[in-house]
């Protein structure tokens, strides 16, 4: 089996609209920390010399949400029970595992500008593909904004969904969409500029509102996409980590293409 990594990574050093904090305990300091717990917790005196080297463990802390690098959005991030029409939302601990390790195929958008595209274009993406998405297909977005990550441009330009493309694939029996840019909605700042122009609040976040009508899920900030050889024939795994009540979990992204 051949495994290609489809995970943007958490990465302290790039940028994001909220900051990584990536703290790093060394193997020495870790020594003196046991010893300074051991002192305060048990009342024992210990030498971190007398280990090896005079270091114990490493110890990395992070501060970030949940929605920093790949991951996938549970129905609880879309709205509450007081908002959706099919009762109370699942958190991304209460998900069916079987959900994401599934066939996928992947859309190539790379030639849409930046803002949400429809229906019509997204048939035309699934011919190229040669591959109609069946019921729990997993549905990939290749719009190129991978290559833009770690920069504030990946925040800005991105191709997303309208609502009413949402509602297609999961009238097709989707439950997971997949995207390498940062959301499933369009950019922030194209959403605002159309209700201004238009005061129709239905241009604001429709792909992630559509979670309101239907239960389903996305993964957003796949990355290294142009890595796939085809549009399908593999499966993804995108198992996200179990964070009780969580409207998020991070999730290691990969494809697998039996040889």
């Amino acid at each position: 089996m051949r495994i290609i990594d489809l995970s943007c990574p958490v990465d302290a050093q790039a940028w994001e609209p909220d900051p990584v904090v990536h703290r790093i305990l060394t193997p020495a300091e870790g020594a003196r920390h046991m010893a300074d717990e051991m002192r305060k917790h048990f009342g024992v005196d210990f030498d971190p010399a007398a280990l090896p080297g005079g270091e114990l463990l490493s110890l990395d802390t992070f501060t970030l949400t949940s929605h920093t690098g790949t991951h996938v959005d549970a129905p609880a991030h879309y709205g509450s029970a007081a908002v959706t029409e099919y009762g109370e939302p699942r958190t991304v601990d209460e998900l069916p595992l079987d959900w994401f390790l599934r066939p996928a195929v992947v859309l190539d958008l790379r030639d849409q500008p930046t803002g949400a595209v429809g229906v019509p274009v997204l048939e035309k993406a699934i011919a190229r593909a040669g591959h109609r998405p069946r019921p729990l297909d997993i549905v990939v977005l290749h719009t190129g904004a991978w290559r833009h990550a770690g920069t504030q441009r990946y925040f800005t330009d991105f191709t997303g969904l309208t609502g009413e493309a949402v509602d297609f694939l999961l009238d097709l029996g989707v439950k997971v969409i997949g995207t390498d840019a940062f959301s499933l909605d369009a950019p922030f700042g194209d959403m605002i500029r159309r209700y201004q122009e238009s005061a129709d609040p239905g241009v604001l976040w429709p792909a992630h509102f559509a979670g309101r009508r239907r239960e389903y899920c996305q993964i957003e900030r796949l990355h290294n996409l142009d890595a796939l050889p085809a549009a399908h024939g593999f499966r993804l795994s995108c198992l996200p980590v179990k964070l009780a009540r969580s409207g998020a979990g991070w999730a290691r992204a990969v494809a697998l293409l039996d040889d």
